[in-house]
């Protein structure tokens, strides 16, 4: 048995080499070596329509000479040739308008100048016509307009095969034929056709055969457009080179259209509407003339299906609206996607390598860098007093280890404690002579030694902060070049499950793309087909994907056909477990309209909502500004992706340098994963907050500085989970400081929070501001903002259907 396996594989190899060396032989006589060219050149000097009216071959000579610059001699006497075997008079008309034209085209230099071009087509076929009209009598006014309508015909011809010949080198660098180009190569094609005008063999047309089996090639490839305008066109072309095949025109567009139609079933449907086509045309004949059509049908079907169906495919992704179309389509946007990814990708490294470049010139070794200090600040030192002391020699050269180790001890003194320890200055006092100038002199330079180490420290500081936004940007990028390269990945076991359960449902499933299956991150695209849509993707889709994949899921976005039994789009996805519902109360001192404080709800990207307080210095507007700034900050940050710890660093860092006045701001952040629930706050100078569950009171509180105080701030993030129906409560110090008669403000504020009967969150907020503004005897001393908020469990609109899970047989 697996004799005969490797043997049948030897045998479908052989014949794939096979195949691809009679492939790369065919193109290379046909393509490379011109020969194509060749034969279109001959058929083209045999071209005539209308009796007489032969602008083809000067047109197809003038593109030639334009478009390939050598073998132009090979190319001519084809065309002599094709013209030496229709009749004598086109013949001579071919041969004299051939010289007159390349005469021309010797005083011409730059092929590209397409309109002298032009202008030598239209001389060389009027001259010669000219010429000729006037050799046996003098030229009438029929005779005047034909040779203008034969000169304008060949420039019109000219710019049609300038966008269609340089076609057949199949040498494309685009991804698909445009409109434009794809009726140019319908009349190339056509034109071709006339040159088979005049052969038969045995009462079979060969122009007859050739155009029905270009009708059926190109409604195989495009369907019932291109089909029907293939035969519309190949049919006039023919009829106005022969009236007698005038009927030729309604059979063919009408063999294309039905052929079109039939594409799907394959070469038997489209060779079915080509018979169908002739018979129904042809009935209206003769019985003798019926039999000679019916059989140049069936030669053109012999030949279709003699063709290759690789070369067709290969062909069909150069013709729009083909599935080869598509797919080449899709192959050249995964392609631009994939460099745009990829150049993301190199920018975030680049940003990731600055970051490390940042953090590596910043970590040098302390023991260096301290050896490194304590020398130039010495040499300083002894610069100003030892240098010309009588005793130099023996402190520096004799002593120099004790002489060294007594100063340096009394520089860390005086670096530590600001003051030299007695037991150290008594030994300097011993050792040295000038030991109280010494002394001077190092107090006075380790002022400027500590200044020194203080900005030294402030440009680590701010090299760590520039680190740390660099890396946050980098990350950013690479998570942004991870999406844009988002594919569809592999999950059949759920596919079929999903398909399965859908045709149970009995709903037409056109397409489904599962991209993501992460929990949390769950990504389903699916194009339906609805006779008449009343919301079955929330109703029925969604509940049976919950129940398949064990997670809540929704519809993320509808694209629903306005048609009936037309293609629908939806995307589902993953439901958030938990929903936050808000209330805010706010009110500004002394009843005033502009209040110093700040505050912002903002749900961010990947599942998470972000409440923020901020409360500026002071009251008024300035303070106003200064929260506002800060939230504003904050919120464009981290809408970008960057993690809170880098987004408020950044902000501390900008409030503390864009000004030299001594502002600050209170900031007050708390982060929500709307999946599990989790809550992460920081707390930067700001008030405890408050968490109600049930009869319990949780207070949330963190020691850190407020942001602009300070240039480098080491934040404490800290989290806490959080349960369904849970309330947190975020206030600004104006409500936290509460009456001026109450001592205790936590004990105060959680009783105030436990005795309400509400859990509305804007009547919670509501009330506990009524309730220091009473404490206060209506007095508003400060800015005062409350933001409640309240934790629900996510509840579907539609219950999960449940469906049987079986595995693939």
């Amino acid at each position: 048995m697996s004799q005969a396996i490797k043997v049948e594989s030897v045998l479908e190899k052989k014949h794939s080499n096979w195949k691809r060396k009679i492939s790369t032989s065919l193109k290379e006589i046909f393509i490379e070596k011109k020969l194509l060219l060749f034969l279109v050149g001959l058929l083209l000097g045999r071209a005539v329509i209308l009796y007489n009216i032969s602008p083809f071959a000067i047109a197809f000579l003038a593109t030639a000479w334009a478009v390939y610059q050598r073998r132009m001699f090979v190319v001519v006497a084809f065309v002599l040739f094709g013209a030496w075997t229709y009749s004598l008079e086109h013949a001579v008309f071919i041969t004299i308008s051939t010289v007159v034209f390349t005469i021309f085209v010797q005083f011409l230099k730059d092929r590209n100048n397409m309109r002298v071009l032009m202008l030598f087509i239209f001389l060389s076929t009027s001259l010669t016509r000219l010429f000729l009209y006037s050799l046996p009598s003098q030229i009438t006014v029929y005779e005047f307009a034909h040779l203008l309508v034969e000169g304008i015909l060949g420039i019109v011809l000219f710019l049609i095969f300038m966008q269609s010949l340089p076609l057949l080198a199949l040498k494309r660098y685009q991804p698909a034929l445009k409109n434009e180009e794809l009726i140019c190569i319908i009349i190339l094609l056509a034109s071709i056709l006339t040159g088979f005008i005049g052969w038969e063999i045995s009462a079979v047309s060969l122009e007859h055969v050739f155009s029905r089996y270009i009708v059926l090639i190109l409604a195989f490839m495009g369907g019932a457009a291109i089909g029907s305008t293939v035969g519309v066109v190949a049919g006039l072309i023919l009829s106005l080179a022969n009236v007698a095949n005038l009927y030729q025109m309604s059979m063919l567009a009408f063999s294309g259209l039905l052929g079109g139609l039939l594409h799907e079933g394959k070469k038997h449907g489209v060779s079915v509407g080509l018979l169908v086509g002739t018979f129904l045309v042809g009935i209206y004949g003769e019985m003798q003339t019926l039999t000679s059509t019916m059989l140049e049908s069936i030669i053109a079907i012999l030949l279709f299906y003699l063709t290759s169906n690789t070369l067709l495919k290969q062909l069909s992704k150069y013709i729009p609206g083909t599935t080869e179309y598509s797919f080449e389509e899709r192959k050249y946007l995964q392609k631009i996607r994939d460099v745009t990814a990829q150049r993301v990708e190199q920018f975030s490294a680049v940003f990731e390598a600055l970051s490390k470049s940042f953090i590596q010139s910043s970590e040098k070794t302390n023991d260096q860098e301290r050896i490194d200090e304590t020398d130039y600040f010495l040499s300083l030192v002894t610069e100003k007093t030892c240098q010309m002391c009588f005793m130099k020699k023996r402190c520096w050269q004799n002593k120099f280890d004790d002489t060294y180790s007594l100063m340096e001890d009394m520089k860390n003194d005086l670096v530590l404690q600001s003051e030299i320890q007695a037991i150290n200055l008594k030994k300097f006092e011993n050792h040295c002579v000038k030991s109280k100038q010494v002394i001077d002199t190092m107090e006075k330079e380790i002022s400027l030694l500590k200044i020194n180490k203080k900005l030294k420290k402030q440009v680590m500081e701010s090299k760590k902060i520039v680190a740390d936004q660099l890396k946050g940007v980098s990350d950013v990028m690479d998570n942004f070049a991870k999406e844009i390269v988002k594919e569809r990945q592999r999950h059949e076991k759920q596919e079929i499950q999903i398909i399965r359960a859908l045709k149970q449902m009995d709903i037409h499933l056109e397409k489904i793309d599962i991209y993501r299956l992460e929990k949390g991150s769950i990504d389903i695209e699916m194009s339906i087909i609805f006779k008449d849509y009343h919301g079955e993707g929330s109703k029925l889709i969604a509940p049976v994907l919950t129940d398949i994949l064990q997670e809540t899921i929704i519809v993320m976005e509808e694209e629903i056909s306005p048609f009936p039994n037309g293609i629908s789009f939806l995307t589902f996805g993953s439901a958030k477990q938990y929903v936050v519902e808000t209330g805010v109360a706010v009110a500004a001192k002394g009843g005033g309209l502009i209040s110093g404080d700040s505050f912002t709800t903002m749900e961010l990207g990947k599942g998470k909502y972000a409440l923020a307080i901020s409360d500026g210095m002071g009251n008024g507007l300035r303070a106003r500004e200064e929260s506002m700034e800060t939230l504003r900050l904050l919120e464009q940050i981290l809408q970008t992706g960057i993690s809170e710890q880098v987004a408020i660093k950044s902000i501390n860092s900008i409030l503390a340098l864009r000004t030299t006045d001594e502002i600050f701001a209170t900031l007050d952040l708390a982060i929500i994963n709307l999946h599990n629930a989790v809550l992460q706050f920081l707390k930067i100078g700001s008030s405890p907050s408050f968490i109600k569950r049930g009869d319990e009171i949780i207070q949330l509180e963190a020691n850190n500085l407020p942001i602009g105080i300070i240039e480098h701030v080491e934040l404490e993030t800290l989290s806490e989970p959080l349960k369904s129906e849970d309330i947190l409560i975020m206030m600004s110090d104006g409500i936290f400081d509460g009456p001026k008669q109450i001592k205790n403000n936590d004990l105060w504020l959680k009783r105030k929070i436990l005795n309400m009967k509400t859990d509305e969150p804007q009547e919670i907020a509501d009330l506990l501001l009524e309730e220091v503004i009473r404490g206060e005897q209506g007095v508003i001393r400060d800015d005062m903002t409350v933001v409640v908020a309240k934790i629900k469990k996510h509840k579907p609109k539609w219950a999960t259907i449940p469906v049987t899970h079986g595995e693939a047989k």
